[in-house]
Parts: C-alpha cells; structure tokens; sequence
C-alpha cells in the first residue's frame, strides 16, 4: 500500500507518531474520568495523524537532516497535537449534526453519550488545543483561533445547502475550503513558523497545505460514494443520504441527469443505492478526480524552489500518493 503520510524520508516515522500519541492522550486527560473517557474515545480508534505529521513534515522543510529522530522537537509534536485536537473536536460535531452511530468503525460519541455530552467534549478538545497553541506563541494562538473559525463558516455553509440540488460547484468549493483545506494548510504554516523559517517560505508550506486540503476532501468525498462501509469505517454514501451534494453529485445534476429526481429530500437505504449506482456509473466520478489532480498539481507547484530535504520529499510523495486510494476502484 502507498503511504501517503508525508512523514516516509524520517528514519522512524511510528516513532515519531508515539510521541504525538502520547502527548494527544496527555492533552485529553482531566482529573474527571468521565470526561476523560468520553474526550479520549477516539484516539485509541486510530487515524493517519496527517495533519500533526504534516506539522513535523514543514517544519522539517529546511532541515537537511531532518531524516533523524534527534530533529523533532516538542514545539513540533506540540503544533501537530494541537491540531489533531481541532481535527478530533470537528469530528464530535460532525458526528452530532449527522446523527452518526459510528466513526473509524467504533461507535460514535454522540450515539453513545448523547448529544449533549459529544457537544461539550468537543468544546473541551477544542479549548485544549488553544491551550497548546498558546504555548508555542501568540501568532500560532491567533493563527489556531482563525482556523477554528474557518472550519465553522465552512460547515455552516454546507447546511446552509442541504438538500439543495442547485448546490454550484463554486459553493462546494468554498465549503470544503474552510472544513477541510484551512486545517491543513494551518497545519504547514504552524509547522514552518514553530521551525523559524522565513516568511515567504512558510507562505509556500500555508499553500502546499490548502491546496493538499481541497485534493484530500474531493477524494474523501469520491470515497463516500464508491468504498464500502468497512473500509471508510463509517456509513457509505451518507453525503447522498443526508444532502450533502459532493462535488460528483453536483455535475451529475447540472448534466440533467434523472438522479435529480431522487435528490432534494432524506434518502432510504433503497434510494440511497440507486442514486450512488447512478453515480458510480457515470463519468462525473473521473472527472472529479481530474478536479483532485489538479488540487494535488497545485499543491506540488507551492514547493518549487525548496530544497530537496526529507520533509519536503515526503510532502510532495504524500501529495503525489493521495490519488492512489482511488486505484482500487478506478480502472
């Protein structure tokens, strides 16, 4: 399997993973158990850790040995939780907005605990990834708040749209920009400002990461459409399910497609398959993915002019690497 963790040039990647797992379980501790066990209930459930490993990838762009442990820095392993922390809390809302019953295969906080109790602990994973923002600085404290806000006006104008079949493709854009690419590119750009690299070259690792951002969610969302439940570790097909029209979806409407007159309501099991045949079978899914390329192209170009160091290669082979998931599926 390609690995797509931008962390492969490191002479132990897993070990730099433990460093971060360890301080992401520390971060969701507290001296109340419950909490503690609802916060931290998804850590052990896995994930790639993408987001902290492209910290420590950009912070490690100018290191000409930053293939060896001895240059991963806590200030590094910091950054990356923070924004694991942000990611983990994201998904906790998420979960309570899509009335999810699973995530990474295990059951959903929300569906376990209730609404309420998924809500509040993700406010408190939340909080602690400010805390751990405001440790590395003011800048990464203001850089981390504005991300946050992002995401939010992302996924509101996602449910501003559910539903809509007139969804355009500039509107799914624009959402994806601030749920999904906004996190990763705060993630490069709290990497290159915690490693002290000059301005213009943290400006290029902010637009790796956006632009890496919009590919990954444009595949994610072709994923939804076409991998099965066990391998997404959570329902298929549920954007069509609950109307969240995907950037597939919305071509295969403007193409006057009859699947449109499926759309604009809640979908059952039965029509859900039927509209996600509809899909499969068309041509929109390749096209999307010409769409994702062009994200990844985008995001290699950001690199030109940095210096062929392990975190740079591994950058460009993750971004590289990212339309490789759809292989299985794509002749």
């Amino acid at each position: 399997m390609v690995s797509l963790t931008p962390l492969q040039h490191r002479v132990d990647p897993g070990a730099d993973l433990d460093r971060v797992e360890a301080t992401l379980r520390e971060a969701a501790t507290t001296e109340d158990d419950f909490l503690t066990e609802v916060a931290s209930h998804l850590i052990p459930a896995g994930g790639k850790r993408l987001r902290p490993a492209f910290v420590i990838a950009a912070a490690l762009s100018l290191d000409p040995m930053g293939d060896k442990a001895e240059s991963l820095t806590d200030e590094m392993v910091r950054g990356g939780v923070a924004v694991e922390l942000v990611h983990l809390g994201s998904l906790y809302h998420d979960d309570v907005m899509d009335e999810a019953e699973t995530r990474r295969g295990i059951e959903a906080v929300n569906h376990r605990w209730g609404n309420l109790t998924a809500i509040l602990a993700g406010d408190f994973l939340l909080a602690k990834a400010s805390e751990l923002a405001a440790s590395l600085g003011t800048e990464v404290a203001e850089l981390l708040a504005a991300t946050i806000g992002h995401l939010c006006e992302g996924q509101v104008r996602e449910l501003q749209l559910i539903y809509d079949t007139n969804r355009s493709e500039e509107q799914y854009l624009q959402a994806i920009s601030g749920k999904t690419a906004a996190l990763y590119a705060t993630s490069c750009r709290i990497g290159g400002i915690v490693s002290g690299a000059d301005r213009p070259v943290i400006d290029q690792l902010t637009e790796f990461g956006h632009a890496y951002g919009m590919a990954f969610q444009v595949v994610d969302d072709i994923l939804d459409l076409i991998a099965t439940d066990e391998e997404l570790g959570k329902p298929s097909g549920n954007d069509l399910r609950e109307g969240v029209y995907t950037l597939p979806v919305i071509r295969m409407i403007a193409s006057g497609d009859p699947i449109t007159e499926l759309l604009g309501q809640q979908l059952n099991e039965k029509t859900r398959d039927q509209a996600r045949a509809a899909v499969v079978e068309g041509t929109e899914i390749a096209s999307s993915v010409v769409t994702a390329q062009t994200f990844v192209d985008k995001a290699l170009a950001a690199l030109d002019g940095l210096p062929a160091t392990p975190g740079v290669e591994g950058m460009r082979d993750a971004a590289t690497n990212l339309l490789s998931t759809l292989e299985r599926y794509i002749d």
